[in-house]
């Protein structure tokens, strides 16, 4: 009787495990907060809720490149998020931050919102691609013109991320996004610095001491060449790691990129 109650015990202890492996976790259900912290509050139609809701990939799972190939770097992320990025090499910082946002607002169908400037500040409305429009580009000219029905598919829509991916990066974002301080810092938030190359990460959590209001966050970033959305790590602080903390002084080291606290901006 005892031999069989520990083969039930053994099997519901693997059926536990594998159920946890193959769960779909999120970067709220994957990342407690420390003890005197709680998570900031965000209304459920908010970009926050969104972005503390992505799924992630299995504990373990390796940040894959556009190629298929695999980013294995342990002291740079420590979870990647459930996302394709197509096959070509475009998806990359700025990208992934473009994606986040324009992927939000798909989601709550404010179809009119999603717009970015290509590096030369043309401004491209993903409602007048849906609506059928396209970028004809002659030397330095851009313009829209009419080639195609109305289509609101995905397939459509990831063909307009795309043609963004190309054409804009952190020198047009930098410039589309509002300068805001690391005190009123809010999950959305981007560090950006623009430049050939430059570099964005994104704030996609944030949590918030019970009795100092200070506040840690977590990071998100893709880079070069074209990857996956990953969590970073704090290269500065392995006990509170992946969390950083508003406390950071003038300079913010990351794993593969160190910005100014001035280079916080916001949509």
């Amino acid at each position: 009787m005892k031999i069989k109650f520990s083969f039930l015990v053994l099997i519901f202890s693997l059926l536990f495990v594998m159920s946890s492996f193959f769960l779909n976790e999120t970067i709220e259900s994957r990342f407690s907060v420390p003890t005197g912290y709680e998570r900031s509050k965000e209304n459920a139609n908010s970009f926050g809720y969104f972005l503390r809701n992505l799924s992630l990939k299995p504990k373990g799972a390796l940040v894959k490149y556009f190629n298929g190939s695999s980013k294995n770097k342990s002291d740079v992320y420590d979870a990647v998020v459930d996302m394709p990025i197509g096959n070509k090499d475009l998806h990359q910082c700025a990208d992934a931050v473009m994606r986040l946002r324009a992927d939000y607002l798909l989601q709550q169908k404010q179809f009119d919102n999603i717009h970015f400037n290509f590096t030369n500040g043309f401004r491209v409305d993903y409602s007048k691609w849906r609506d059928g429009n396209r970028i004809a580009i002659k030397g330095n000219k851009t313009s829209w013109i009419r080639t195609t029905k109305p289509s609101d598919s995905y397939e459509n829509y990831w063909k307009y991320m795309e043609m963004i991916f190309n054409y804009a990066g952190t020198a047009s974002l930098e410039k589309e996004m509002k300068t805001t301080d690391i005190n009123d810092l809010k999950i959305g938030d981007v560090f950006i610095k623009g430049g050939f190359p430059g570099h964005a990460i994104i704030v996609v959590d944030m949590a918030i001491n019970l009795k100092t209001n200070k506040k840690i966050f977590l990071l998100a970033q893709s880079y070069m060449p074209a990857q996956e959305i990953q969590i970073l790590k704090n290269p500065n602080n392995a006990v509170l790691s992946p969390w950083y903390s508003e406390d950071f002084g003038s300079v913010l080291e990351t794993p593969e990129w160190t910005f100014k606290a001035s280079e916080l901006k916001k949509f």
